[in-house]
């Protein structure tokens, strides 16, 4: 389309001065300011009538007004238009497709300023609103010598240009060599693309000594920060400076409490997100906080992951419609129904979801096939996996592949599991040789299990939960001289067994058991309520699972190994700290122990209380004796 094509025509619009003739300075004034593209090209069709639309302040502040209101279409038809245009002309062009994430087209426009016929060279402010579309260091380290070349690269625009520039691409030396060179003053924009830099790496102790150096902090750097604790698994620090910046006095913004919820989600400690719900229910401060579908998202995640999967559905109803709930929101439920082994309500949210018109993501299958996996949901989840492709036009990812080979391996369908997994068109990874090698080891199927353990060894692909697997498999075999050598391999290749652990909420303090702990202080009460459990279950006709205890022991000691196994001391402890028929929340880092899981059931019966109990997979469950998870997991 030519520019003559898209720019308004003298008649084409009323004047927009209310009579008189209409000046340049008039123009420029009313131009001022201006977003509205119809505002726009009523007073450039007024301009051009009064043949003032060539003067330059006019031609600029009309490309600004229609970049603005985002007709960059036209902002650029009229840059081409004008005679003789500045550098000034090219870099507000530059920065307006820039800012907008336009990146390829805000580096031609670069390119056709330096290559016009004008012999225009780049200001600061071109560069500076040029780096930020450096898609790769290859183009930004070319910018960076020719801002050196042009003397520019000491301009304090320049030089954070330049180091956002870097450590976006995780450059944290160049970066960190250019900021050295702003003290002793940088700008407040340059250390939070700093502090970013450093939070994306990894390098969290340098991020936290320039933030704790920082005189003022603004919101900005306090997010920065948080955002490196929780991306690197160290939520209790992001956690304790959330608190920290509440009591400096800077107010939280929406970024700070879903980044609070997401630290709380990791911890897993429910009376923390339950303040931030308080917090954000009474407007935060000042009303910038407000339950909208980024913020009620988070804390349908926090909730689900602390245990509480009714506070986190309540929370999706509180987000009714208005368009709060958009398919993050319903992925966020799914994935808190599958989790907690409320498989049929996932799906039926799943047809919710596509009945109100949001059409379902790569993440949304995830949720659901997890669901079908947590209860043996077969045909379901094969007619999930094939309308990812076939309905929605999405292709399955090793994600996917892993879901199903999970659901498929603990139906006990283990060959049919190994035949997905070599004619899938993903490339497998190690959590689903895993997967298929737990589901050899739950249905004793040695020979299989056997098979994909050594090429594993052999693609270098095995790790701690590949021998150990192995190792159990052999042990419940009986086979004593196959798992000396499993052993033996994995202290040769320098692999070391997970220790369980079993961490348990009171109030919102968590702490920790590993099997046999006595280290607590109060550890002669918690063994005493541990006899009572035990009791309890043997008077309920337990008989403990000794064939779990994977060690050439005799049945005597078996026992005595069961009985102090890490959930049942959380257990204990969790009966003797908090009042008669509260509900208890024990997370485990490993799979659940089915001896402890027969016990737990026993003791929500006998004490009529509600046991929430997480391992690495999923949530169980524990109300008068029976589990959520129907003793299918």
């Amino acid at each position: 389309m030519s520019t003559a094509a898209v720019l308004p025509s003298p008649a084409s619009t009323r004047h927009p001065a209310g009579g008189g003739a209409l000046t340049a300075d008039r123009a420029a004034a009313l131009l001022a300011g201006c977003a509205s593209a119809s505002r726009a090209a009523e007073i450039h069709a007024a301009a051009v009538r009064a043949s003032v639309d060539q003067d330059k302040a006019v031609a600029f502040r009309l490309q600004r007004a229609y970049a603005a209101s985002g007709r960059l279409d036209l902002a650029v038809a009229l840059l081409r238009r004008t005679p003789d245009p500045t550098a000034v002309f090219y870099t507000s062009a530059i920065h307006a497709h820039s800012s907008r994430g336009l990146h390829r087209a805000a580096l031609a426009l670069l390119s056709e300023m330096l290559l016009s016929h004008h012999g225009l060279l780049p200001t600061a402010h071109t560069l500076s609103a040029s780096l930020p579309a450096c898609g790769g260091l290859a183009v930004g380290r070319a910018l960076h010598g020719y801002a050196v070349k042009l003397a520019l690269s000491g301009e304090p625009y320049v030089a954070t240009a330049l180091l956002g520039m870097y450590a976006r691409a995780g450059e944290a030396a160049a970066a960190r060599a250019l900021f050295d060179g702003m003290r002793p003053d940088p700008h407040v924009v340059s250390v939070t693309a700093m502090l970013s830099c450093y939070a994306k790496m990894g390098q969290l102790d340098d991020a936290r000594g320039l933030f704790d150096a920082l005189p003022r902090k603004d919101l900005v750097c306090w997010n920065a920060m948080m955002d490196g604790y929780t991306q690197h698994g160290r939520p209790s620090e992001a956690l304790r400076l959330f608190r920290q910046m509440l009591r400096s006095g800077v107010e939280p913004d929406e970024v700070s409490v879903v980044l609070a919820l997401s630290a709380v989600a990791q911890l897993g400690t429910a009376e923390s997100g339950r303040w931030l719900h308080s917090f954000v229910a009474n407007g935060g401060r000042r009303a910038r906080v407000r339950l909208n579908a980024r913020v009620g998202t988070a804390l349908v995640d926090m909730y689900y992951k602390c245990g509480s999967l009714e506070e986190a559905v309540a929370v999706f109803r509180d987000l009714g419609g208005g368009g709060d709930r958009d398919v993050v929101a319903w992925n966020a439920m799914i994935n808190g129904y599958a989790m907690h082994g409320r498989s049929r309500e996932a799906l039926e949210a799943f047809g919710q979801l596509r009945a109100q018109g949001l059409w379902p993501t790569d993440i949304t299958f995830i949720g659901v096939l997890n669901a079908c996996s947590h209860s043996g949901l077969v045909d379901e989840g094969r007619a999930l996996l094939a309308a990812m492709e076939e309905e929605y036009g999405i292709v399955p990812k090793v994600e996917h592949y892993g879901c199903m080979v999970d659901l498929l391996g603990r139906a006990g369908r283990v060959e049919e599991a190994f035949d997905l997994v070599r004619s899938m068109k993903a490339k497998p990874d190690a959590a689903m040789w895993a997967s298929l090698l737990g589901a050899c080891r739950l249905h004793k199927n040695l020979a299989l299990g056997q098979r994909v353990a050594d090429y594993l060894v052999a693609n270098g692909l095995a790790n701690s939960g590949t021998y150990v697997l192995l190792s159990n498999m052999y042990a419940a075999a009986g086979k004593w001289r196959e798992v000396g050598r499993v052993r033996s391999m994995m202290r040769a290749s320098g692999v070391q067994k997970e220790p369980g652990c079993s961490a348990v909420e009171v109030g919102r303090r968590v702490v920790e058991f590993v099997a046999g702990d006595r280290s607590h202080p109060r550890s002669a009460e918690i063994y005493a309520k541990l006899e009572e459990v035990n009791s309890i279950a043997r008077a309920r006709g337990h008989v403990p699972h000794t064939e779990l205890v994977l060690h050439d022991l005799d049945d005597a000691a078996k026992e005595r190994a069961l009985a102090v196994h890490s959930e049942k001391l959380a257990l204990a402890f969790g009966l003797i700290s908090t009042p008669p028929r509260t509900g208890i929340k024990i997370v485990k880092n490993l799979r659940a122990c089915a001896d402890c899981h027969a016990v737990l059931k026993l003791v929500s019966e006998a004490t009529g209380r509600k046991i929430v109990f997480r391992d690495r997979n999923r949530f169980h469950h524990f109300v008068d004796g029976s589990c959520s998870c129907g003793d299918y997991w």
